[in-house]
């Protein structure tokens, strides 16, 4: 049986996926943005292939020879005393076996008090959690088609508490050169626990996401759409802050439409200049700005914004993500080349 010290702990968990997503299994850090890029353009992009190796953490076919040996390392802090961070590498063994990445996320949950079920002071504990990833793509022969997969392995520590455990993510991605559009598939976090935290199986966070992007022809912005949580299409819950009165004293719950749970499955993001070496990008994300948000006040929830420059084989990237009033996240990533060439 667990302890009630550790309870605290595990709703921190899950809070790390918001809304009623979130909380329903086990290594919910995996569904963290990976790379200030992607949390610029709101999170879960899984359209973009370039020469950034963070691609790969949410969509593995993206993995391709342009990463080669490029390394780039991302740290954010986000709730309270809560920091996790990344690290993406790329490396063409040759040009038969293509690229071959590796990746790794990790997060620390901070400094806890701890107390017996008689509120007596014990000794402090903390958590955290990593994933080591390994990923290749594939190019079908005479096609525009890349499919690739991503092995992981999976240890979490929460007070005296350990689970470890493994994970696949598939990924396929159409690159139409002509018309400057890509066209993107991700199932993630297919797996199970190897060893379990006190005996009881938990499910892994399954996400099915799929996406699309396009390069602007006379304009300098390459625009991106992502649909995420298609496993489950109901994500949109009813507020209790949002029921009506009745006239009888009761209340009526609020009901969400169509429209708006359709449209908590939607980001969409827009990177300015993204061929040059200074990048501008523009994010929003409708679920957490609509789970978010304060009532009768304006709080910009949802909403996330970024910037990336170049510099030789060096590469800063920044973003903002705006969440509640109190609780807002930046993060911090550098990518180098150490490749024969500029970045």
């Amino acid at each position: 049986m667990l302890r009630p010290k550790l309870l605290v702990l595990l709703l921190l968990t899950g809070l790390l996926s918001y809304g009623q997503i979130g909380g329903k299994g086990v290594y919910q850090f995996m569904n963290l943005v990976t790379s200030p890029r992607q949390a610029a353009l709101g999170g879960k992009i899984i359209t973009i292939f370039d020469k950034d190796p963070n691609t790969a953490h949410y969509n593995p076919a993206t993995i391709n020879p342009d990463m080669d040996n490029r390394f780039s390392l991302n740290y954010g802090s986000y709730f309270g005393e809560v920091k996790y961070g990344t690290a993406s590498y790329a490396y063409v063994y040759d040009r038969h076996v293509q690229t071959i990445w590796a990746g790794v996320n990790y997060v620390n949950y901070g400094t806890f008090e701890g107390y017996d079920e008689n509120g007596v002071a014990t000794s402090d504990f903390t958590g955290n959690e990593v994933s080591l990833a390994v990923g290749y793509s594939y190019n079908v022969p005479n096609t525009d088609i890349y499919v690739g997969a991503t092995g992981k392995l999976i240890t979490s520590k929460l007070e005296s508490y350990t689970s470890f455990g493994g994970a696949l993510d598939i990924g396929a991605i159409y690159i139409d050169e002509d018309n400057d559009i890509n066209w993107a598939l991700s199932i993630r976090n297919v797996g199970m626990q190897f060893t379990t935290y006190a005996g009881t199986q938990e499910n892994l966070p399954l996400e099915i996401l799929a996406g699309v992007s396009q390069e602007m022809e006379n304009v300098p912005i390459r625009w991106h759409l992502t649909l995420e949580n298609l496993q489950q299409w109901q994500v949109a819950f009813s507020n209790p802050a949002r029921a009506e009165g009745t006239l009888d004293g009761g209340s009526t719950p609020e009901k969400v439409s169509f429209f708006n749970n359709a449209l908590r499955h939607v980001i969409v993001g827009m990177e300015l200049f993204p061929q040059k070496s200074i990048n501008i990008r523009l994010g929003y994300n409708f679920r957490r700005g609509e789970e978010l948000k304060v009532l009768e006040q304006r709080n910009f929830s949802g909403i996330s914004a970024g910037i990336g420059l170049k510099l030789n084989r060096l590469k800063f990237d920044y973003s903002y993500s705006r969440y509640t009033l109190a609780a807002n996240t930046s993060l911090f990533g550098l990518t180098i080349n150490f490749g024969d060439e500029d970045y």
